[in-house]
């Protein structure tokens, strides 16, 4: 692999110290970061490598999209302003069963191609085919957690769970590490205990992950504790689902302190996403209770059917903006608190941490520049506040993963664009009948 010296950039390393570097340089060695200087410091005799004039740009780790569904893509702006239930039992699910293995290919090629566009270098995913999430993985160079979608309704679910076992331990860690594998349990609400108990056996089976939506709405508890007498976090520690690790707990919106104190206690890592809740109306997760209990916390866009965009950076300002309003107070969920989140959070909620969410040697390469000569990105009073909240996803210029190369100079270097969208207008002609 080729090296890289980019120069001259504004770094938010997203370290320990939360160290912004103005004029520093970052050298890229294979898939690692093998050098980070102050320009003022910088080797006089650089390692021989292709150079980056990153002046007036903003380098920071690679943002991670801690929960989505890929593949819906393909639904954007298909089923909107309905409530969650009706919205999923009488267009989303219906939809989803007309998918083919190859629907699934091209709707997550085109969700990548979006997420690479707006600084994303990882994501973190459960849908149906997972083969196919997994091949659009590795022929487009993100780096990604994949699980498949498990759901006890369905006629062959079974069968389903037992694939998606043997997948997890035989897809794991492909592409140079790239793929993460997990399992993906939909929720406790279309799971019951016998599917969720083979599941926690076939996550320690795999050695992988477990990744499940918990506690998104209201009526999801209150039926959970009608049937167990339990919310769905303290039903999930009951049956040793929580000493899984990692666990990804999708929302996490509707939670009792008790619940709160369990999912730190048992480390799970929580995806909040908020422009989702909030189209749905599922509710506002109490995120900063969440964070003063040193809580585990990432962003998520869920799916592009539910949002309708793959956007961390719109992500980020939803969560600083809408807990201050929440809250009657603008010191809650700062700025710096907001792109954590969206960084080495998002990092920490997968089990990535020791690879990816900071700039700093010995981390692998997935970073981000962003053009801050604009506007509405001047004057640079603070740059970690304008990522916040004045930066653009069409702000992000150039894109590396494990030391590639995703996009220079708003080129995408690995997609075809026009054969994406001739590929799902094709597909779309089928599904939408």
């Amino acid at each position: 692999m080729e090296s890289w010296l980019i120069r001259n950039a504004t770094v938010v390393t997203m370290d320990d110290d939360g160290r912004v570097l103005p004029e520093a340089d970052i050298l890229i060695e294979a898939t690692e970061i093998a050098g980070l200087w102050p320009r003022s410091e910088a080797p006089q005799n650089p390692p021989e490598a292709r150079a980056i004039d990153a002046a007036g740009m903003v380098a920071m780790p690679g943002m991670i999209n801690a929960h989505t569904h890929c593949a819906m893509t393909l639904l954007r702006g298909y089923a909107d302003d309905m409530p969650l239930m009706p919205w999923l039992e009488e267009r989303i699910w219906p939809f989803e069963m007309k998918l083919q293995e190859d629907d699934v290919y091209w709707g997550t090629l085109l969700g990548i191609a979006e997420m690479i566009r707006g600084g994303v270098t990882c994501f973190n995913d459960m849908y149906h085919y997972f083969e196919s999430t997994s091949r659009a993985v590795l022929d487009s160079g993100i780096r990604a957690n994949v699980s498949g979608v498990l759901l006890a309704f369905l006629p062959d679910a079974k069968e389903r769970l037992e694939r998606a076992i043997e997948f997890a331990k035989q897809w794991k860690d492909k592409g140079d590490g790239l793929l993460v594998t997990m399992l993906g349990p939909h929720a406790p609400y279309t799971c019951p205990n016998h599917l969720l108990d083979r599941v926690i056996e076939g996550a320690h089976e795999a050695g992988v992950g477990i990744h499940i939506h918990v506690s998104e709405t209201a009526q999801e508890v209150t039926d959970s504790q009608r049937d167990f007498s339990q919310t769905p976090v303290e039903r999930l520690k009951d049956i040793g689902l929580l000493d899984v690790s990692p666990v990804l707990a999708a929302h996490c919106v509707h939670l009792t302190d008790s619940d709160i104190a369990t999912l730190v206690e048992s480390q799970v890592g929580i995806s909040h996403n908020p422009g989702s809740n909030m189209k749905l109306a599922s509710g506002t997760a109490p995120i900063p209770k969440l964070l003063e209990a040193n809580a585990i916390v990432g962003l998520g866009t869920d799916g592009a059917a539910s949002n309708n965009n793959l956007d961390i950076l719109e992500e980020a300002r939803l969560a600083a903006l809408l807990h201050k309003l929440q809250a009657d107070d603008p010191t809650v969920v700062a700025a710096r608190q907001a792109l954590c989140m969206a960084t080495r959070g998002g990092a920490r909620a997968l089990g990535i941490h020791h690879r990816v969410g900071q700039i700093k040697p010995g981390m692998k390469a997935d970073l981000v520049l962003l053009d801050f000569r604009l506007p509405h990105l001047f004057p640079r009073h603070d740059v970690v506040s304008h990522l916040v909240y004045a930066a653009r996803a069409g702000d992000v210029r150039t894109v590396f993963v494990n030391g590639r190369p995703l996009m220079i100079d708003r080129q995408l270097q690995t997609l075809d664009e026009d054969e994406i969208f001739g590929q799902v207008t094709e597909r779309l002609k089928r599904l939408v009948q």
